[in-house]
């Protein structure tokens, strides 16, 4: 009598218990915080089209003490502005003060960067806002996004600033200012930055004791600064 020797096939193993779902994702934004610094703009479709930069903060921070020692803190006043590198060489600083509020590159008839207007008041619930043409995206080569304490007291932590990048396409981009540096009066947010054909924004959150000639010399801008006023 023939024995046959093949092995029977195993029971069929049972199958492995589902995977729970991944935490959700914005599709509407996307935060940049240290632990995730870039996104690249170039990948999630954001790369052209007017991209509006607002920095909003809460301008007069509560009041301190209590009962009758209670004390009214002096509004905050916020300047945004932005170091900019074209391509061709050129650079330079747009910003309230100087009302230096557009900037190109040479050849260029419209502004590539534009600064809306200054809130003094810091009431305006529209906050500040840049605007920068990525049509022109090929002949940036880098833009340093800042916010500077113009009036009352450099408290960064009070003012609760909040950067927000809004691509005409894609999900919008936020950059906190969640944290702080006793004395310091201007913060490097955010630069946006082209390397090869990908444009990227990385968060900086930089605090500087000093004006934008020190921001300047952090970053190695290289320009030459003379006192400006409003």
């Amino acid at each position: 009598m023939a024995i046959d020797y093949t092995k029977r096939p195993s029971p069929a193993a049972a199958p492995p218990p589902a995977a729970e779902p991944p935490p959700a994702v914005s599709l509407s934004k996307v935060t940049l915080t240290k632990a995730a610094p870039t996104v690249s703009l170039t990948k999630q479709g954001s790369a052209g089209g007017l991209m509006r930069i607002n920095l909003n903060w809460d301008a007069r921070p509560p009041s301190s003490g209590g009962g009758l020692f209670k004390r009214s803190q002096p509004p905050i006043d916020l300047d945004l502005g932005c170091l900019y590198e074209f391509t061709d060489g050129s650079k330079g600083v747009v910003q309230a003060l100087g009302r230096a509020f557009t900037a190109s590159p040479r050849g260029v008839a419209e502004p590539v960067i534009r600064l809306d207007g200054d809130d003094r008041s810091g009431t305006n619930s529209g906050g500040e806002n840049l605007f920068i043409n990525l049509a022109f995206a090929s002949q940036i080569k880098r833009v340093l996004v800042f916010a500077l304490i113009y009036e009352g007291a450099p408290n960064w932590a009070a003012a609760n600033g909040v950067v927000t990048l809004f691509p005409a396409s894609g999900p919008q981009v936020e950059v906190r200012l969640d944290e702080s540096r006793d004395g310091a009066r201007i913060c490097g947010i955010a630069m946006l930055e082209q390397s090869g054909s990908e444009l990227s924004v990385r968060r900086e959150v930089n605090y500087i004791v000093g004006s934008q000639s020190h921001l300047d010399r952090a970053y190695g801008w290289g320009m030459n600064w003379t006192a400006g006023r409003k």
